[in-house]
């Protein structure tokens, strides 16, 4: 209850705070792009409920390809690089916080499909809801950079960054608290606004720490991918995800 009250006092707050951020971002948008300036995705939310999760557009409107952006995905547009630079792109999010959809720290929230292939972790992770930040989001927020430095990003992604940020995520939430989140959320902070003092974020920095032979491209990949994840699962029942809906009603 506590948590939730902090959610809702804070997220209404800076909701009010960035609306000039929000106003200005949308106007770039237009002018760059037609389309949408909100770009609404099917993200999984606490016991397995589904929600529209709310972002500014950082793509071409009508674009094809996969829901997961994996590294320098040609999609992106001038502004939208520049919105995720520094996580602007998500500031939407604070209506699905008002919304109880989600909370301002927790694991973040993964389209379903994810879900399916991880299911056993995230059926422990989804006891709570999902977050605009948490550990594994401070470690991982120049993930599109560490992406573009690997020859087989889907790979490394699904591999080697979804184990390890489920694995941070599972740690934090057993012994989340009030007051360890509001400090995350001032890590968070801190990790986008002042980069340079945080070189973990760095790519390369990253890429010299996954030097294990295990991370390396591997003729034999599905054997390398049974040994770092711990159960993978494939479903055809779930639609592709839209990338590009126009704001629901």
């Amino acid at each position: 209850m506590l948590k939730r009250s902090v959610d809702f006092a804070l997220a209404g707050v800076l909701l009010a705070v960035s609306l000039p951020v929000i106003l200005l971002a949308a106007v770039l948008i237009k002018l760059e792009s037609s389309g949408p300036v909100i770009f609404c995705q099917s993200r999984m939310g606490r016991g397995f409920r589904r929600f529209t999760l709310l972002k500014l557009r950082t793509m071409d409107a009508g674009g094809d390809g996969s829901p997961i952006t994996l590294g320098a995905d040609p999609r992106i547009t001038r502004v939208g690089r520049w919105l995720r630079r520094f996580k602007l792109d998500e500031l939407p999010q604070l209506w699905n916080v008002l919304n109880g959809d989600m909370s301002l720290v927790g694991p973040r929230p993964v389209i379903p499909e994810l879900t399916v292939e991880f299911k056993p972790a995230y059926c422990r992770l989804l006891e709570v809801r999902p977050g605009l930040t948490d550990p594994a989001t401070i470690k991982y927020c120049r993930e599109e950079q560490i992406l573009a430095l690997v020859p087989d990003p889907l790979e490394f992604f699904k591999t080697v960054v979804v184990p390890d940020k489920l694995g941070i995520s599972q740690a934090y939430a057993r012994e989340a608290t009030v007051w360890s989140d509001l400090g995350v959320l001032a890590k968070t902070a801190f990790a986008l606004l002042a980069p340079w003092r945080q070189p973990q974020c760095g790519a390369s920095a990253f890429a010299g720490s996954c030097s294990a032979p295990a991370l390396h491209a591997s003729s034999d990949s599905t054997t390398r991918r049974a040994q770092v994840q711990p159960e993978f699962e494939t479903s055809s029942t779930l639609e592709p995800a839209e990338l590009f809906a126009a704001p629901q009603v």
